[in-house]
């Protein structure tokens, strides 16, 4: 192994040596010391919105007695916080407010890049597809079984208020 002044020269070269995957937390702290060295002021505020959003995420969790977020909780959290700009970005541009909404507009962006690739419209009807198959859903009441495993295997992929209408389609 490397001494102590080897390591910290390799770590100052290349922070992640093994190229190990990082988990969301460590990529949107980079990032935002990226951003802030950039001094990019839209990204830095919104990755800080992001960073403010996972601590409350973990101190709820904390005191329910869970523990930290998963990744894949992450990802429903900044899928929410992806939604709730949608909604201001739609209420700013009918009250006319074409600067608000553009600044939210840019957030959604910003926030997009930590979700992975989006579904499209075909391969989320065809995952609903095999999720109903899967867990031999006949009626409206097996909804859940469905919905429990689109989330587990599509978090942040999709679009779960739709797919959940989707299934509530097919199980008619």
């Amino acid at each position: 192994m490397l001494g102590y002044l080897g390591s910290f020269f390799l770590d100052s070269i290349c922070p992640n040596p093994f190229h190990l995957p990082q988990s969301m937390r460590e990529t949107i702290t980079a990032a935002l010391k990226a951003a802030t060295k950039a001094q990019d002021k839209r990204r830095m505020s919104t990755l800080r919105l992001i960073s403010a959003a996972i601590k409350d995420r973990d101190i709820a969790a904390r005191t329910s007695g869970k523990g930290e977020a998963t990744d894949a909780e992450l990802l429903e959290l900044l899928a929410r916080m992806i939604k709730q700009r949608e909604e201001s970005e739609k209420v700013y541009a009918d009250a006319g407010r074409a600067e608000l909404a553009a600044q939210e507009g840019e957030e959604i962006a910003i926030i997009r890049e930590y979700l992975p690739q989006q579904l499209s419209e075909a391969a989320s009807e065809k995952a609903i597809a095999e999720a109903i198959a899967e867990a031999g859903a006949t009626t409206v009441k097996d909804m859940g079984k469905v919905m429990a495993q689109l989330k587990a295997r599509y978090a942040g992929q999709m679009d779960f208020a739709k797919a959940s209408a989707l299934v509530k389609e097919r199980l008619k």
